[in-house]
């Protein structure tokens, strides 16, 4: 939490502050004295000073109008001059029996459970390092959500439920499930929050040592088996050729299937499977037991790649096994890696 070195502003005073002179703007409860920066705006100062004294939050982010870059939000918390008390705030102020943990902003933890508690959104009057994540520092990267005022607040998935039939059932429309998606929460410490309810919950958790345990022996056996059939100076090419392949895979399905947010066809269908492919992980980072792939659902993606790589390689079986082996292992690095690199020391 920031430290309280900064003025709390009245919503009026920060309203007045609208001409070229003086010309203040705001996100959340966040202010900015913006005057500086009038000339150096490159659509030019007249469009920052339509929206003098207020809030910029959405003009910023609209992407159909212009969406800014991380860059323009980081010049703009170089303006930062204090917070304002919005009408939310005072309203939980007039409420709380310790007004003083509220204002003057920000506010304490204990302020922040308030405001969460009267509708206010969390992280109101603390300052974002991510707009998008409503992340204010990195102990937020594992922090655990309280579950109640999270969903009171945001009206969104209650993580005490099972997940997916909630995405299902809820309606959301693509844009606000895409914004709340990709906030992430932190279910019970790093636990597991429930996503299926029944007997499909056991095979959504894989703990990683199971990838290597179960791939790796399967992996070992078909590269002997193709060395029986192939020089070695075929078995290498092929193999390290399948390493490469699976290189431009996990690319692919990454960057066309899994983060296909700005195509993703609004329809409860097509938001529902993309939260059960990579959705919940975004919403549920930490989760260790939903970073590496299930070896169910492995099967079943993996099985279309298999009968693939005999028909591309239909001349000569062992060859296609090779390869086949090669993008396999290189699927293990990357899942291996990927658990290392959300929960090393």
């Amino acid at each position: 939490m920031p430290g309280r070195t900064l003025p709390t502003l009245a919503q009026k005073n920060v309203e007045s502050h609208n001409t070229s002179k003086s010309c203040y703007v705001t996100v959340g409860t966040q202010v900015y004295d913006i005057t500086p920066f009038l000339e150096d705006h490159p659509g030019g100062g007249d469009l920052i000073l339509e929206y003098g004294g207020k809030d910029v939050k959405d003009v910023m982010g609209n992407e159909i109008s212009h969406s800014h870059s991380e860059t323009a939000w980081e010049i703009l918390e170089e303006h930062l001059i204090g917070f304002v008390a919005t009408d939310a705030v005072m309203d939980t102020v007039t409420k709380s029996q310790r007004p003083d943990e509220i204002v003057p902003l920000p506010p304490s933890e204990e302020g922040v459970k308030e405001l969460m508690a009267n509708g206010v959104a969390a992280g109101v009057a603390t300052t974002n390092v991510y707009a998008t994540t409503g992340m204010s520092s990195a102990d937020d990267l594992s922090k655990e959500t309280d579950a109640s005022s999270d969903y009171r607040t945001h009206k969104f998935l209650d993580l005490n439920r099972p997940l997916l039939m909630q995405v299902w059932n809820a309606g959301f429309s693509k844009d606000f499930y895409l914004e709340q998606v990709h906030r992430p929460r932190h279910y019970k410490g790093g636990d597991s929050a429930p996503l299926f309810g029944n007997f499909l919950e056991p095979l959504s958790k894989t703990p990683w040592w199971v990838v290597p345990t179960v791939w790796l022996p399967l992996v070992a056996y078909g590269t002997w088996l193709a060395s029986q059939h192939l020089p070695l100076l075929q078995l290498i090419p092929y193999w390290i050729l399948g390493l490469c392949i699976w290189t431009i895979v996990e690319y692919g399905l990454h960057r066309c299937l899994f983060h296909i947010d700005n195509h993703l066809p609004d329809n409860r269908v097509f938001i529902t499977l993309h939260f059960l492919l990579h959705g919940i992980h975004h919403y549920l980072p930490m989760d260790r037991l939903r970073l590496v792939m299930p070896p169910a659902l492995f099967v079943v993606l993996a099985t279309p790649f298999w009968k693939l790589a005999h028909t591309v390689f239909f001349y000569n079986w062992y060859a296609a096994v090779a390869v086949y082996c090669g993008g396999i292992f290189g699927y293990i690095c990357y899942d291996l890696t990927h658990y290392f690199l959300h929960h090393r020391k």
